[in-house]
């Protein structure tokens, strides 16, 4: 073992680097939401105190209200992609045809445009459908950007589920729907995780949309109540970390939570 960690020694190196990498911004957010903002010292530095002041001047914003907006988007989007995606994803994977593989082929297409590119033709339709500053029109706009996601990881994994259930379930009198309730949908509870965190991150971390669509300061997300810290005159650095904590907090937990499941459902969908 010690010989291959010498031989090695050069990947170990690679993953400390890469982990202090993704750890830094989080070091700065923490000390910077504890620091007084008269505070001289370095940002790199933690202070030797705790100032609960920031926290307070963040609950003072829409941090709060923001919370609960991503959480009502954030939840039905999810359930939304979930559900669409599990029973878009079915017939994908088992019917074998040049058009589902098109289909297929056009699900991947559209997770490749940049969102931020087609925001005029969006807004427009957006704006028709009178979803703007609406809680609908969110979850709408999240659900279609996110869908190609949800189908691409369960069409894959059911994909590698045996055919031969689907036969004798059909030999059973089951139809194709009852088929994917009762014998494929016990099965994705592994990827089902995965599903949720990554779209469920997205969700919540979304700013581009939450930007153009909530006008109306009556309907926030986590974004956009922290983003209320930075102005054109001044700006609270110290406020806008603290809330940014504190949003930080729910998808953290969400995700040591499903963090074996999510682990699971990745893995099992790379090897099938």
């Amino acid at each position: 073992m010690k010989t291959a960690m010498k031989k090695n020694w050069w990947r170990y190196l690679l993953t400390v680097a890469i982990l202090l990498l993704y750890l830094a911004p989080f070091y700065i957010l923490i000390g910077v939401a504890f620091k007084m903002p008269s505070d001289p010292s370095s940002r790199w530095i933690l202070p030797n105190y705790i100032y609960l002041d920031n926290f307070a001047k963040a609950l003072e914003g829409r941090i709060l209200q923001g919370m609960q907006g991503s959480l009502i988007i954030t939840l039905c989007s999810v359930s939304l992609i979930i559900c669409v995606g599990a029973l878009a994803a079915y017939p994908l994977a088992r019917n074998k045809s040049k058009l589902n593989k098109a289909v297929r082929g056009f699900i991947l297409g559209v997770m490749m445009v940049p969102p931020l590119s087609i925001l005029v033709p969006i807004y427009s339709v957006m704006k028709v459908i009178n979803g703007i500053s609406t809680y609908y029109g969110m979850v709408l706009l999240l659900l279609t950007f996110q869908l190609p996601l949800s189908i691409f990881i369960y069409s894959n994994f059911i994909a590698s589920i045996p055919t031969a259930l689907d036969e004798a379930a059909c030999i059973d009198g089951c139809g194709p729907f009852r088929t994917f309730i009762s014998i494929i949908l016990p099965q994705l509870a592994p990827v089902t995780a995965s599903v949720a965190i990554l779209t469920g991150v997205t969700c919540w971390n979304d700013y581009q949309f939450s930007l153009y669509i909530l006008q109306k300061p009556q309907i926030a997300s986590v974004t956009l109540a922290v983003s209320d810290f930075f102005a054109q005159t001044s700006s609270n650095v110290f406020a806008a970390a603290a809330a940014a904590l504190l949003g930080l907090l729910p998808i953290a937990v969400l995700f040591l939570l499903l963090q074996k499941h999510f682990i699971k459902g990745m893995v099992d969908s790379a090897i099938k």
